[in-house]
């Protein structure tokens, strides 16, 4: 009688674990493209759980689709410094860029 409920116990637990795992893998390309900062992360969420009801035929393709977008890289306001570049060189060009807005601005 104990193995009769042990062994119905471990089928619920490991049909329960399966299941999570399944949905923990299916949401890989909606967390991928949240940490890239994906301009379309909605749309992949969404297409996550469409491959659902087309038995994952999709899944493949959206994930691609999530990691394809490179992440953006801190302070992406301009131009990424060049390499070797030291601090002065970086204030001078962002002195340069901002008479160059007011140039631009007093043109107008």
């Amino acid at each position: 009688m104990f193995l009769d409920y042990l062994a119905l116990f471990l089928i619920v637990v490991s049909v329960t674990l399966v299941f999570y795992t399944f949905i923990y893998i299916h949401e890989l390309p909606h967390k991928f493209a949240e940490e890239r900062d994906h301009p379309h992360s909605e749309a992949i969420f969404f297409a996550c759980w469409l491959s659902l009801f087309t038995l994952h035929a999709i899944w493949p393709l959206v994930f691609i689709w999530a990691v394809a977008h490179k992440k953006r890289r801190e302070g992406a306001g301009g131009t990424p410094p060049l390499p070797g570049m030291n601090g002065e060189a970086t204030d001078r060009i962002a002195v340069l860029e901002e008479r160059l807005r007011k140039l631009e601005a007093a043109q107008k």
